[in-house]
């Protein structure tokens, strides 16, 4: 049975079908994980999660960390329960009405009180061990951040063995943007990075994805990022993703075809921020 079997139970289910008795349980579990002096901020941020934030939190409240943490919440202006799933766990939300994963990450920047920031996305689940791997590696001599591997969850549209291949694919594919080009390979649901460097870089708010990679790039100056290959640190997230690029034969197509088209980009350091795309910027 995978690690993340019983967090499906709640996983994509209306919040008022939850029991009292699990709601309870995940809240717990949360609160014996709050410390008031802790050495890590564990920040998730949601925007209309209402049907998946309960199974993340699950997750986060069953991680095995002998470190001191704090769980922070953001609701990045949901219309749905989003708000109601953090109270019921025990967990006060802030409230960032700006809508984009850079607002929402900078409100949890702004609020954490720890030496490390670790990006929780809402969508996700998070492996036994998962906060005290990405920990220990920060705490690693000319580490400013990492980030890790992460899988899909198998459904009715991404078989396992397909997702199997295309993972295996996209991981060699983050691995050879790891020796001269590790912004790139940076996913901010499995990102992680000291705070006070982060607090220096700052969150693009105006992107609608690429907030991640960008703050990635702007840490580089203050040592090194990381990948983390350990399976202790491999998330799982919704497969929705995929979909943008209809099939997953054809997700993994454009990925290749753009790998490919220029070898020589895995040997050269980025110097410059990449140019902004029109349509990446929200208006």
């Amino acid at each position: 049975m995978t690690w993340y079997q019983k967090y499906l139970s709640v996983f994509e289910r209306p919040f008022n079908n939850i029991s009292k008795s699990t709601i309870g349980e995940i809240r717990d579990k949360l609160n014996q994980q709050q410390n008031d002096s802790p050495l890590a901020s564990v920040v998730v941020i949601a925007h209309n999660e209402e049907i998946r934030l309960l199974s993340c939190l699950w997750s986060i409240a069953e991680n095995k960390c002998k470190y001191p943490i704090e769980i922070i919440g953001v609701n990045n202006n949901s219309i749905d329960l989003t708000e109601e799933v953090f109270k019921s766990v025990g967990i006060e939300p802030f409230f960032e009405e700006k809508k984009s994963c850079g607002y929402a990450r900078r409100c949890g920047l702004n609020n954490a009180r720890g030496k490390y920031y670790i990006c929780i996305d809402a969508d996700t689940m998070y492996p036994p061990y998962y906060i005290q791997t990405v920990i220990e590696e920060l705490e690693k001599p000319g580490i400013v951040g990492v980030s890790s591997f992460w899988s899909f969850i198998p459904d009715k549209e991404h078989s396992k063995a397909g997702l199997f291949f295309y993972e295996l694919l996209r991981d060699i594919y983050i691995r050879l943007l790891y020796i001269k080009r590790p912004e790139r390979g940076v996913r901010g649901m499995v990102f992680a990075y000291k705070a006070e460097y982060g607090r220096k870089v700052g969150y693009r708010v105006e992107l609608i994805r690429g907030e991640d990679g960008s703050m990635a790039f702007g840490l580089k100056q203050y040592g090194r990022i990381k990948l983390i290959t350990s399976r202790k640190a491999r998330a799982v997230t919704a497969s929705n993703t995929l979909n943008a690029d209809g099939s997953l034969w054809n997700s993994f197509k454009v990925r290749v075809l753009k790998a490919l088209k220029n070898p020589a980009f895995y040997l050269t350091k980025q110097t410059k921020p990449p140019k902004d795309e029109e349509s990446n910027l929200i208006k």
